[in-house]
């Protein structure tokens, strides 16, 4: 059973954290003092993780930026492709100098990434629908088995020369479950949400020349207790993996609100983009964007100077309307090309752009209206999953689906029950697909039991407060990255 928010989430005020919960605001990086390691502790969400943010790339230039492509910035390294694999079906059996660069890859398999460890021959791939596939029967959570699977990837990074003086980021968009990241052999931070990015800040972690970059991760971890949907259960690194770099002063997220007036036909545009300074000494900088109709020609650009300081984010906020707005639809699904640009002088930092879709989802009379007029919801639940790569789809994949879909008079989706690889929001932004968004949180594996004898004992996350930071963890990182979508309409927690 999932708990649906309306777009309510998404009209919030444009500054400011989100709330999800009455009264709950958290932070991203909740690390237990608890003496167990990450996967077996239910209080460690993630370690040295970056913030949650809206998935962006960053760009030199204006006609670049445009592309909206992430392989035609210079400031981005796909590591997708063949890596070294080392797998054990206990984590009691992996080599205590596992993650040291020194130890010798020659007698690793190779493996693909991304790709589920299952998919490649390493492991066994489980369909379960209600029970937990490592204890379907009496689950006491939040004990794992002691015979837990772990894969270890590695594989060689080199950072460009051009990079120096930038911060440098390492991207893993999905990884299940517990995933520990290594630099050279320091340990740099974790993660155990498979559904939801972990972004890692890796400069001090680095030499000159030849890096060696490891991934240990276990099958299982306290994580998984939520993670008990109906699916195929397989494990590894599900989506892309990559390097990028932004100067040391940039944005570090924005906000968008494209909606409409009462008369649905004058766009209301409202931005707010925060600014970080990961550098010594206060910068005063111009802020400016662009919105592009889809001919090129500029419909509103404003800038602003504002100082921003080492010491907290700042923000420039920004606000307009638009008459005669092409509005979005599944039918009729028009976008804008929304670029945003930040300069030091007359010297361009960086440039990131965005797709902006206007429309005015809203309840009349107990009806669902869109731009106001009714809306009928013709769709599918829809699990991310490819026959040849497991829950690794491709873009081509994709499109085939959502051509389908069209053909067919499909014209909603929901993504059951997990956020999906960023790339389907893309899509479904463009080609006219509505979305209903749901957060990685599944626990039915717990209340089978429960449900017959009323002891709510093992039952997650019910009402213990132990399990409260994972769960708001997941459903802020999910809104986060999809906030400015306007294909969804509805978000599922």
């Amino acid at each position: 059973m999932k708990y649906i928010i309306k777009t309510i989430l998404l009209c919030g005020a444009l500054g400011g954290p989100v709330v999800l919960g009455p009264g709950n605001v958290y932070a991203e990086n909740n690390v237990s003092v608890c003496s167990l390691p990450y996967w077996k502790d239910i209080q460690t969400v993630s370690v040295n993780k970056e913030t949650p943010r809206s998935a962006f790339m960053t760009y030199p230039d204006k006609n670049t930026a445009l592309t909206l492509a992430y392989e035609k910035s210079p400031y981005y390294q796909l590591l997708n492709g063949t890596w070294k694999f080392y797998f054990v079906n206990s984590y009691k059996d992996l080599p205590d100098n596992i993650t040291d660069p020194s130890t010798s890859t020659d007698n690793w398999n190779d493996i693909q990434v991304p790709g589920n460890w299952e998919r490649q021959g390493f492991g066994v791939a489980i369909y379960t629908n209600h029970g937990y596939e490592f204890k379907a029967r009496n689950p006491q959570p939040p004990l794992l088995p002691e015979e837990n699977p772990v894969g270890v990837y590695r594989r060689d990074i080199e950072i460009p020369a051009d990079w120096d003086g930038r911060d440098i980021y390492l991207h893993i968009a999905g990884a299940k479950s517990g995933t520990y990241v290594y630099v050279n052999g320091q340990e740099v931070g974790y993660s155990e949400d498979s559904k939801n990015p972990a972004e890692f800040l890796i400069n001090k972690y680095l030499k000159p020349g030849k890096n060696v970059l490891t991934l240990k991760i276990f099958r299982w971890s306290t994580g998984s207790y939520l993670e008990c949907q109906d699916f195929w259960r397989v494990s590894g690194i599900e989506r892309d993996v990559y390097l990028w770099s932004q100067p040391k002063t940039a944005i570090q997220d924005f906000r968008v609100i494209s909606t409409l007036d009462d008369t649905y036909k004058t766009g209301i545009f409202k931005l707010a983009i925060d600014l970080k300074n990961h550098e010594e000494k206060a910068k005063n900088l111009t802020i400016s964007y662009e919105l592009l109709d889809k001919n090129g020609k500029a419909i509103a650009t404003e800038s602003k100077n504002l100082w921003v300081s080492p010491a907290v984010n700042s923000t420039a906020s920004f606000e307009t309307s638009i008459p005669d707005v092409a509005t979005w639809t599944a039918e009729i699904p028009n976008l804008y090309k929304m670029v945003m640009t930040i300069k030091d002088g007359d010297k361009t930092v960086e440039v990131v752009p965005y797709h902006v879709g206007f429309r005015r989802f809203e309840m009349k009379d107990g009806i669902m209206t869109l731009n106001g007029k009714r809306i009928v919801f013709k769709g599918v639940n829809r699990h991310e999953f490819s026959s040849v790569t497991g829950r690794c789809v491709s873009e081509a994949e994709l499109r085939k689906d959502l051509t389908t879909m069209k053909q067919n008079n499909i014209n909603a989706i929901r993504t059951c029950h997990y956020p999906d690889a960023s790339k389907i929001y893309e899509l479904c932004d463009e080609y006219g697909i509505y979305m209903i968004d749901e957060t990685n949180l599944e626990s039915h594996g717990s209340w089978d039991t429960a449900e017959f004898t009323k002891d709510y004992t093992y039952v997650v996350p019910h009402d213990k407060p132990e399990w409260q930071s994972m769960m708001l963890d997941r459903a802020n990182s999910m809104y986060q990255r999809d906030k400015n979508h306007p294909a969804i309409l509805i978000w599922s927690c």
